[in-house]
């Protein structure tokens, strides 16, 4: 039976207490905080970090496919799959594909993924959802959202098998971003939750336990989508769950409503407890909703993963709502004039050392180098080397300086970094990102991150950092 055979998930490591929007405007906290993408992070380098985690310890070169659903793509005429695929050093022949424009795309993904697997024409598929939405300044939505990322690889067997699922198509516009809008707009509220929420949640989730004969208690945990932690929990109850014993925290207080990601986000962290024999039901919602009924057939390995547990543990405090805005672009801050070009050309012909971060190991003599070079320089030989990857590795802080003329004026100083990955290993000139200067040492242990870097000749510029290991 097709079902989930790895999961991972993406918070990122800034975090903005809901008291400080508050503040800001002279308005009313929400309580808790809600996670903050930096400044270089979009949906896209979320989308890889999650890869990464749900792929620590396998073999990259058994995906067939990778489904990519978001609402906050960074193009609008570009597949963003296809760009999260090349940086997680997938097979080229992998079939890529983007869902988008609506909060169910994530399940809309998994969906397609499932139907793939079962009808044999993919093996397994790599479904990564993200989402950094951006809600109206002094609005609810500028606390309520957060952001974030998930995954879910998908195979035959899996560990999570997918029994059933049901969906409901509902045509509403209760929560809406035309292609001129740079914030989410609402309608209002209580005609939203009660018509739009509470009754699309409800059809499909009704109508899985109908179709496979279930009532509420057959299920360990209920994993519902939730904007709001009243609304949540009623509509638990009115499905019949208990909301103590069975209802997935819904991460509002410590994370927020990560749009598209939202479910599956909530579905990795309830997999990270489920035992054998449980079953799990899982609902998303956006313009309708789906369900699935999930059963555990074994424990999936943790293999080295963060997921959403470790990410949550790992996070640094904006100390200011200024902050925030800096990060999203809604206030200008001063940056260095850098005489730097961008050329379509030259990012195509340098992605597998760019977005796949691969260097070069010399055949003869074991050096390795970065970026790829065609002579070794240990032992001179010309064209006799393989490609590796480096964006999995551990390494060490070789050497670094803290610039304070480059960058945004609010983010100096920039922490420019060598990153050596130990005897006969290659060594990386990059940037530190997610990181305190005061701080950064020689010799501090790093790990390689996905981020964007700029924007220059109408198109995003990407390429891998360094950072402080998580969590340590």
């Amino acid at each position: 039976m097709a079902g989930i055979v790895s999961f991972g998930a993406y918070i990122p490591y800034y975090r903005l207490g809901r008291d400080l929007i508050a503040a800001a405007w002279g308005g009313r906290s929400s309580g808790g905080e809600r996670s903050v993408a930096n400044r270089d992070e979009d949906s896209i380098t979320m989308a890889v970090e999650a890869g990464v985690d749900c792929l620590r310890g396998m073999d990259r070169s058994q995906v067939d496919g990778l489904f990519f659903a978001s609402t906050t793509a960074p193009y609008r005429e570009k597949q963003s799959a296809a760009l999260v695929a090349t940086a997680l050093d997938l097979r080229p022949d992998v079939v890529t594909s983007d869902f988008a424009n609506s909060l169910r795309a994530g399940t809309a993904a998994l969906r397609s993924a499932l139907d793939a697997v079962k009808a044999g024409s993919l093996g397994t598929v790599l479904v990564v959802a993200a989402d950094c939405r951006l809600g109206a300044p002094n609005s609810p939505e500028e606390q309520g959202f957060g952001d974030g990322a998930a995954t879910c690889l998908i195979g035959a067997p899996g560990a999570i098998a997918v029994e059933a699922s049901c969906s409901r198509m509902q045509e509403i516009t209760d929560v809406w971003r035309t292609e001129s809008d740079a914030t989410v707009k609402t309608w209002e509220d209580r005609w939203v939750i009660e018509h739009g929420y509470t009754e699309g949640v409800s059809a499909a989730v009704s109508g899985l336990l109908q179709a496979t004969g279930l009532g509420p208690s057959a299920f360990a945990r209920a994993v519902l989508y939730g904007p709001d932690a009243r609304s949540h929990q009623g509509l638990a109850r009115g499905l019949g769950f208990d909301p103590r014993a069975q209802l997935q925290d819904p991460l509002l207080t410590t994370v927020g409503n990560t749009g598209a990601a939202h479910a599956l986000l909530l579905l990795a962290a309830a997999l990270e407890k489920a035992q054998a024999g449980q079953r799990l039901l899982l609902a998303s919602y956006g313009d309708g909703a789906d369900a699935f009924s999930l059963r555990a057939e074994a424990a999936i390995p943790q293999n080295g993963r963060r997921g959403v547990s470790g990410y949550l543990a790992s996070r640094q405090s904006l100390p200011t709502y200024q902050k925030y805005l800096a990060f999203r672009g809604l206030v200008a801050t001063p940056a260095a004039e850098l005489l730097v070009g961008s050329s379509a050309t030259v990012m195509w012909r340098d992605a597998p050392s760019v977005l796949r971060l691969h260097g070069s190991r010399c055949r003869r003599c074991g050096q390795e180098q970065f970026p790829i070079q065609r002579v070794c320089y240990g032992c001179q030989s010309k064209d006799d080397y393989e490609e590796i990857r480096l964006s999995d590795r551990q390494g060490v802080l070789f050497a670094y300086s803290l610039d304070n003329l480059g960058g945004q004026a609010d983010e100096a100083p920039l922490v420019q970094s060598v990153v050596d990955f130990g005897h006969n290993g290659a060594r990386v000139y990059t940037t530190m990102t997610d990181r305190d200067p005061g701080q950064v040492q020689a010799e501090m242990p790093v790990e390689m991150t996905f981020r964007r870097f700029r924007e220059a000749a109408g198109f995003h510029n990407y390429f891998w950092k360094c950072r402080p290991l998580r969590g340590q």
